[in-house]
């Protein structure tokens, strides 16, 4: 059993240098802070890990015997190294096909969109900035809110009742900058979220100082994360630019 735990510890300590670097991939780039807890990426990062750091070094300690010819040994070996990049392999397509592309201004709500949320047969129909999504993190956009007097009202309805809202659809994408106005109308005082999270005003007051914003400098609005954990989140906006500068695990509703 020596020399299997030997060569197991190995292949453990290669597997971590390569979940290191998809932790990297993952964490730096397509998930970027709080994007990881907003869009299930720790989740999905979690079973690759599982898979590479863990699945491949058991079968090697289990295979691995001094005993048998090189070739034979050999070949055990490159089969499990072989599953474990198939697996790794998929596990990524997993979390880039998943990956949050867009933090998108709807109506009272911020939304994040994933590249599976996307209804992807209204590609063709979207301006061309934003036809494609990239892998750099998500990007701002603006939702499009159908009114009661437009013609396909009842059918955008119907649609979100489904759980296609306006931000996944990509006819509906306009530019964030479109939507300041709007938005700076809706966005809550810092004081309602105070109020309502009492026990939270301090974590509040601090985020603001950190962010160099004051209770009037700032406002929020709730944040519509399906895969979210926790489960409710608000994003806090700066009033005169319009952008968000911090999240935080609140409910805003």
């Amino acid at each position: 059993m020596g020399p299997a735990l030997g060569a197991a510890a190995k292949h453990l300590g290669a597997s971590a240098v390569v979940a290191a670097v998809v932790a990297w991939l993952v964490f730096g780039l397509w998930y970027p802070a709080p994007y990881a807890a907003l869009a299930g990426g720790f989740a999905l990062f979690g079973l690759v890990v599982m898979v590479d750091a863990v699945c491949g070094p058991l079968m090697t300690l289990v295979v691995f015997d001094r005993r048998k010819p090189c070739s034979e040994l050999a070949r055990d070996i490159g089969i499990i190294v072989t599953l474990q990049f198939a697996a790794l392999a998929y596990g990524l397509y997993s979390l880039a096909a998943a990956r949050p592309i867009f933090l998108s201004y709807e109506g009272n709500r911020f939304r994040v969109v994933s590249m599976s949320d996307v209804d992807v047969d209204k590609w063709p129909e979207t301006r061309p900035e934003f036809r494609s999504p990239g892998y750099g993190g998500p990007r701002m956009v603006g939702a499009k809110l159908t009114e009661a007097t437009d013609p396909n009202f009842p059918q955008s309805v119907t649609a979100s009742l489904q759980g296609l809202h306006p931000s996944f659809r990509p006819d509906r994408w306009v530019p964030y900058e479109s939507q300041k106005t709007t938005l700076q109308a809706e966005l809550k005082p810092m004081a309602t979220l105070k109020a309502k999270h009492p026990q939270a005003a301090a974590s509040i007051d601090a985020t603001l100082t950190l962010k160099g914003l004051t209770d009037d400098s700032a406002g929020y609005l709730p944040l519509d994360a399906e895969k979210a954990s926790p489960a409710d989140w608000v994003v806090i906006v700066e009033r005169a630019s319009g952008q968000p500068r911090a999240f935080l695990p609140l409910d805003g509703w």
